[in-house]
């Protein structure tokens, strides 16, 4: 795909539409270049502009467009496929000043909000209503335009569903410039094709992102976690289906192994999971989470749970029943990435998702591609929605070109063998450009076909975020 350079006629221009907040050159910041995954490759855009509304965005469309040069919609920079990477330079146009809670409607339990709030932001805010906004996606400090545009899930997907679910409308430049509105504050409608669904997880491949109204939950009063140590991953996994066939309704599921678990503790330097349990070690651990609005509620539900949890081979059942505890039951967890991150020269990573019954058969065919491949595999995940987050980490004095060859031979593997047990590519991170074919494999020429046709629908000339999700030209 050929773009046009980005000239100083055109800097002066985006100067103008963005006064002071136009940067290019020597101007940007390197951490433009890439997201959490440098393996992924860097690329610093032509220019980088710090937009403050949709009108600018707009300005900024029509003259890209204009002159066939690609725009790359930018967050918090925290994504781990590739997806705000400028691979063929252009404008990058950045929603962090973009950041303000407009408005609640505590009628209809709403809130408007600009692209550029971070969540972590609005989970404080929406808490001093009374509220909460159950998406729950690892990364805190990620912008709420970044979740919406790759449909971010998280912990609390389980019982809440997705970042999807929580979408009523959303205002949107399109890449030629136009701004609309799709979807509206109502709780269902059946009223044509549903724009914000192909908006939600598109990337930003299909417009840009000016606005949301998002829906909003009344805070739960009482949350309790529970630490679940097993002897072995397969009894820890099996337990998985007991739960729900019981007719619990965990906020929060997670499965991990020791090893896991040890890393991230490492890092932390604080211990919270128990490790030998009247003598017998601990191999994995389910991490969960309820919630409700009354104590002796939970308190029985906390009683129940542990029978179940008991007879299908958990070593105790540990209470963290108050806000301090719960925080250190839940630390390791949040520290897995950076703790695998600070044990390893370089990664690669995938989130596949595949049926919640599958989850062990398929995390323990993971691990033999060790011996096969001679890289360290890491690994844990979301119990509750089959969700897994997998590592290939390079180890020793391996090159570069050498661990880059093997950890894609190895994400193939586990791709192919995720979508033969009935699963997809991604759960919750996306495409990006490193997933495309990936994607293409599993997806197959018709469903790619029709993705592109969408693609030049909504972008004729596509500009907007080129080559990612379902498009390759390198």
């Amino acid at each position: 795909m050929e773009f046009n350079k980005v000239t100083p006629e055109i800097i002066e221009q985006l100067k103008a539409i963005a006064p002071g907040r136009a940067f290019a050159g020597s101007e940007i910041n390197e951490d433009y270049a890439h997201d959490e995954m440098r393996f992924y490759g860097t690329k610093l855009p032509d220019v980088v502009v710090e937009a403050t509304s949709a009108e600018e965005i707009s300005a900024i469309l029509k003259l890209a467009n204009e002159n066939n040069i690609p725009v790359i919609p930018r967050g918090a920079g925290t994504g781990l496929a590739g997806g705000a990477v400028a691979k063929y330079g252009g404008i990058m146009v950045s929603t962090v000043r973009m950041n303000k809670i407009k408005s609640y409607d505590l009628g209809n339990l709403t809130v408007v909000v600009e692209p550029g709030v971070l969540l972590n932001d609005l989970a404080e805010d929406a808490a001093k209503q009374g509220l909460m906004y159950p998406p729950d996606p690892g990364e805190k400090f990620a912008t709420l335009g970044g979740n919406v545009s790759t449909n971010a899930g998280g912990m609390r997907a389980v019982k809440y569903g997705s970042t999807r679910d929580y979408v009523r409308a959303m205002q949107v430049v399109l890449p030629t410039g136009e701004i609309v509105r799709f979807g509206s504050n109502v709780t269902k409608t059946s009223s044509g094709y549903s724009f914000i669904n192909l908006i939600c997880g598109s990337e930003g491949t299909l417009g840009f992102i000016t606005e949301l109204t998002l829906s909003l939950i009344p805070m739960p009063k009482e949350f309790v976690s529970l630490i679940v140590p097993f002897e072995d991953l397969e009894s820890c996994i099996a337990t998985v289906p007991q739960i729900f066939l019981n007719k619990f309704e965990p906020q929060a599921l997670e499965f991990m192994g020791r090893d896991i678990v040890e890393m991230s503790e490492k890092y932390l330097e604080k211990e919270n999971f128990p490790k030998v349990i009247d003598g017998v070690e601990a191999g994995a651990y389910l991490l969960m989470t309820f919630d409700g609005n009354d104590r002796d509620q939970l308190d029985a539900i906390c009683e129940q749970i542990s029978e179940v949890l008991f007879e299908n081979g958990a070593l105790d059942v540990f209470v963290a029943d108050t806000p301090d505890k719960r925080r250190d039951a839940w630390a390791a967890r949040s520290q897995f990435l950076e703790s695998i991150q600070a044990a390893t020269d370089e990664l690669d990573e995938c989130d596949v998702v595949v049926p919640r019954d599958k989850i062990a058969e398929y995390f323990n065919w993971v691990l033999t591609l060790q011996d096969k491949y001679k890289v360290t595999i890491r690994g844990f995940g979301h119990a509750g929605d089959g969700n897994l987050h997998i590592y290939a980490c390079k180890e020793g004095d391996m090159s570069l070109e050498e661990f880059t060859e093997k950890a894609h031979d190895v994400m193939q593997e586990m791709y192919a063998k995720a979508v033969e047990m009935g699963g997809e590519i991604s759960g919750e991170h996306g495409i990006g450009h490193s997933k495309v074919g990936f994607l293409e494999e599993a997806a197959g020429e018709k469903k790619m076909e029709l993705m592109q046709g969408i693609k030049k629908v909504f972008d004729p000339n596509n500009i907007l975020n080129p080559g990612k999700v379902c498009e390759k030209f390198d």
